[in-house]
């Protein structure tokens, strides 16, 4: 038996791989607060600037230590769930209860990891307490590797993909389509700039959110500017975020989600040391030894002519999306901005998610199977229950900077909102 699990999330590899290119995500583009320094000053740059030198970042190599801290209001549900350490479940009840432990703890657990990126090559280590995952990324191939229990999946691109041909379609559809919205457009018009776009956004980003640079600081050993957005009204949960941005390249460091009222941070996360330099390339290869027990999975891909088929099946569905729209039903949106709130029919999302998955799946061997369902119902209903308490027309979950509304005739309203607000939106709409 093995010991109850008490640090980070342990992902399976079917629910791992498929979200590989997240530590290119995390090296790249990271949002733990930073610390003002009065020997930094850095030269001056106003909000506009400085959002604009974070963008034009073209950082694509480096090494680095990521800590990630979330204290987020919920309660310990260590009891709640078994996991594959409970005597008399099945192994698919044990696989169900250590994914649904995962998913909770990926939410509100902290954890350490290292990172690396060359390129197109990555490299995340989670660091556990007595152990280690790893996901490794490489061109034509992916492993997960958990040292706990000693198994790692290979995952590779099929021998008879048609890789290059796939780029040429994709390429091929792109300036068709970038031609089209060029053809549509007024002869005076121009497709926007990169710097228009930017500008436009934070046009509409200014009327729901003050943007300002904050004290310069240090992260990691490196200066840092600090842009700080806060939501301009106080209808929301949230109160700032704080982003560290790096001086010299403009690659964001470390960033904070403070919720209104509070003193700390509900959620921070960044680096604790970084380099910008390429990594040693041998932090990239992986050789399983004897002792480990190997998987084998081949990524199908589609082939040319499929990614063309759903390419005109998109077309025909876009064509007809006018007359499909009063048919579907669409989510309705209460408030605006920081303070929006969405409600859906849960019978309807679970019917629109079901519908899309079907869709999605053209050719019996297209695709990759279904990822299992993370847990029991019986499980969920119980999660629930522990989340959540009641209130009027429903049972409610309330975080420090998001919370959820189940009502008793089958609505979930969502939102950074307190919980008031929800009652509110659902009391109004029966």
């Amino acid at each position: 038996m093995s010991p109850r699990r008490t640090g980070p999330s342990r992902f399976r590899p079917r629910t791992v791989i498929p979200a590989v290119g997240v530590p290119v995500a995390i090296a790249v583009a990271v949002l733990v607060p930073m610390q003002a320094n009065a020997t930094v000053d850095l030269p001056d740059l106003t909000p506009e600037e400085l959002v604009a030198f974070a963008k034009a970042s073209d950082v694509d190599a480096l090494s680095g230590a990521i800590r990630q801290r979330s204290e987020l209001g919920l309660p310990d549900l260590g009891g709640l769930m078994g996991g594959s350490g409970d005597a008399g479940g099945d192994d698919a009840d044990a696989a169900a209860s250590d994914t649904l432990a995962d998913l909770v703890s990926l939410a509100t657990g902290s954890f350490d990891a290292n990172v690396y990126l060359d390129g197109d090559r990555a490299r995340l280590q989670v660091l556990d307490r007595m152990a280690e995952r790893n996901v490794y990324l490489n061109p034509g191939e992916a492993w997960f590797v958990d040292s706990e229990t000693q198994t790692a999946t290979r995952l590779s691109v099929a021998d008879d993909a048609d890789v290059d041909g796939l780029k040429a379609e994709l390429d091929r559809l792109a300036d068709e389509a970038k031609a089209e919205a060029e053809a549509e457009l007024p002869d005076v018009e121009q497709l926007p700039t990169p710097q228009q776009l930017l500008d436009r956004a934070l046009d509409r980003l200014d009327e729901t959110t003050a943007v300002s640079v904050g004290t310069d600081g240090r992260v990691a050993g490196r200066d840092a500017y600090e842009l700080v957005l806060e939501p301009r009204t106080d209808e929301t949960l949230v109160g700032e975020i704080r982003v560290a941005i790096d001086g010299d390249n403009g690659a964001a460091l470390a960033a904070s989600v403070t919720a209104r009222g509070a003193a700390a941070p509900a959620f921070e996360t960044g680096f604790t040391d970084v380099s910008f330099g390429a990594p040693d390339a041998s932090v990239f290869r992986f050789e399983p030894s004897d002792a480990f027990t190997v998987e084998e999975e081949a990524l199908p891909l589609p082939t040319v002519e499929e990614l063309r088929q759903w390419a005109d099946e998109a077309e025909v569905r876009e064509e007809s999306a006018a007359d499909a729209s009063t048919e579907l039903p669409h989510p309705v949106v209460h408030g605006e901005g920081w303070a929006a709130v969405v409600e859906l029919d849960a019978a309807t999302a679970a019917e629109l998610m079901a519908e899309r998955r079907a869709e999605s799946a053209v050719g019996a061997d297209a695709v990759a199977p279904a990822t299992e369902p993370p847990f029991t119902e019986g499980e969920a209903l119980d999660l629930l229950d522990a989340l959540t308490t009641p209130v009027d027309g429903g049972r409610a979950l309330q975080t420090s900077l998001l919370s959820v509304l189940f009502t008793d005739d089958g609505r979930v309203l969502a939102g950074s909102v307190p919980v008031d607000a929800l009652v509110g939106y659902a009391e109004s709409g029966r």
